[in-house]
């Protein structure tokens, strides 16, 4: 890219990035009443992320081939374990990716 093509480009960036973090302060200030459907999204969009995060992780298993989705399965009981025990999020699943790397790199090659 050009000089003029990249200053173009990071500015745009830039102003996008502000505009998308300043755009909730501007359409629901805090003088108003927030709808009831923006806290409604806000309850149930993490739910519905983190369902499709782990259907989008696990959708490549291979239960008819080695090494039968093993590590997958060990590493999510471990968050389950974890998060039961501990109820840090950040911890089971730091601690969960740390598992799942681990086997797949030297338990399950």
């Amino acid at each position: 890219m050009t000089i003029l093509q990249s200053a173009l480009f990071f500015s745009i960036v830039a102003v996008t990035t502000a505009l998308t973090r300043a755009l909730p302060f501007l359409l629901f200030p805090s003088s108003k009443q927030t709808p009831k459907y923006i806290i409604y999204l806000g309850n149930v969009i993490p739910f519905a992320m983190i369902g499709m995060l782990v259907v989008y992780c696990l959708k490549n298993i291979s239960l008819a081939a080695f090494p039968f989705g093993l590590p997958e399965i060990i590493a999510i009981a471990v968050i389950a374990v974890l998060h039961l025990w501990k109820g840090n999020t950040l911890l089971s699943i730091g601690i969960g990716t740390v598992t799942y790397m681990i086997l797949v790199q030297f338990v399950f090659i």
